[in-house]
């Protein structure tokens, strides 16, 4: 009997074991922002909730903390964006988070560490997501979880852009167009960090006072309203500031026609946008006798496999800048809960608002 015993035990216990060891493998169910058409992202997308997802043996879960609204997230929603997911998908691309569980094949990063999604993709407008391990970077346990959310596309766009095209140097000029945006709060301070001067252009609208002296107070030489730009000599404003080499436009109309403005003999100007959705005109006295040079800028090109280890060098150093308090920017953390909200405010339904950043 003792032996019949034995024999009749041993097969629960395995099956008890293969039950735990399945159960691993899945991941929790995941709650998310969803749309199955492209359209108006305020109709088209939906909070569902999605079932679980099986964990790979390279698969990493993370339980997402923050993820940010981007206009480019907007774009792939309204399907305009040159790169989109399939359809039906899972909003957001950039975000951050704790790892939840693992893959039997990973051992790095572990449960508990705190990692970002990169280089971006889609699918981080949800509690759970589960990627590759290639896809995720662990971070120092102490950066801010909505830096880590933010830091890929508007940061290092900043960075990059004033890296790439010039050789700036200490007491050099650049100047910008939607100066009051992440990425342009971000050139200031970055810029400033090299030495090299800022104009900056913001918009004419109620604000623009206290928009220029936050401005200021992160290193801004020069704010103007494009108003106030409306001279014959823009560079006679210029006071000890040099003419710029170097200038960017994300804005596209009139605004960019104000950037080309103060770029000196041979200087060059960046479009990284078209907030304003107007074409970039340009005189054919810019082009013949300014010899300016017009192009433009795709993060998208810095994000490739390839470039892993390039980019997160670059993420590291800018969260480095963020932890020690010398680069910062404006944001709203919104709840999972008022995401609605916080996508009204993103489309400038509520007027002009900060980066809104959901909080999972």
């Amino acid at each position: 009997m003792a032996c019949a015993r034995f024999l009749t035990r041993k097969p629960i216990r395995q099956l008890s074991d293969k039950v735990r060891a399945f159960s691993a493998l899945m991941s929790p169910p995941s709650t998310a922002v969803f749309y199955e058409t492209h359209g108006p992202p305020d109709t088209v997308t939906k909070i569902i909730q999605l079932p679980p997802v099986e964990i790979k043996a390279n698969n990493v879960c993370v339980k997402m903390l923050a993820s940010p609204i981007n206009p480019s997230d907007i774009n792939r929603i309204q399907g305009v964006y040159p790169v989109r997911p399939p359809l039906p998908a899972v909003a957001g691309y950039e975000g951050a988070g704790i790892v939840h569980s693992v893959g039997s094949a990973v051992q790095a990063p572990s449960p508990g560490d705190l990692v970002m999604v990169s280089p971006p993709s889609p699918g981080t407008w949800q509690t759970h997501v589960v990627k590759d391990k290639t896809l995720w970077h662990k971070l120092d346990k102490d950066t801010p979880v909505e830096y880590a959310a933010t830091v890929t596309i508007n940061p290092l766009t900043a960075l990059r852009m004033l890296e790439d095209f010039v050789d700036l140097k200490s007491g050099d000029a650049i100047v910008q167009n939607g100066a009051t945006s992440m990425v342009g709060q971000c050139v200031i301070q970055l810029a400033k960090l090299r030495g090299v001067h800022t104009i900056n252009i913001i918009r004419d609208r109620p604000g623009s006072d206290e928009a220029r002296e936050k401005l200021k107070k992160l290193g801004a030489d020069e704010v103007y309203t494009e108003s106030q730009l409306d001279v014959k000599n823009v560079k006679s404003l210029l006071d000890n500031i040099p003419e710029p080499a170097l200038g960017f436009n994300c804005v596209g109309g009139n605004a960019a026609s104000l950037v080309l403005k103060f770029l000196r003999q041979g200087g060059t100007m960046v479009t990284y946008g078209g907030m304003a959705k107007k074409p970039v005109t340009v005189s054919t006295l810019s082009f013949i006798f300014k010899e300016l040079t017009l192009t433009g800028f795709y993060l998208q090109n810095w994000l490739g496999p390839d470039k892993n280890k390039e980019c997160r060098e670059m993420l590291d150093y800018l969260l480095g800048l963020i932890r020690e308090g010398t680069l910062t920017y404006d944001m709203e953390v919104a709840p999972f809960s008022e995401f609605h909200t916080a996508l009204d405010k993103s489309l400038g339904k509520l007027g002009s608002q900060p980066k809104q950043v959901i909080k999972f």
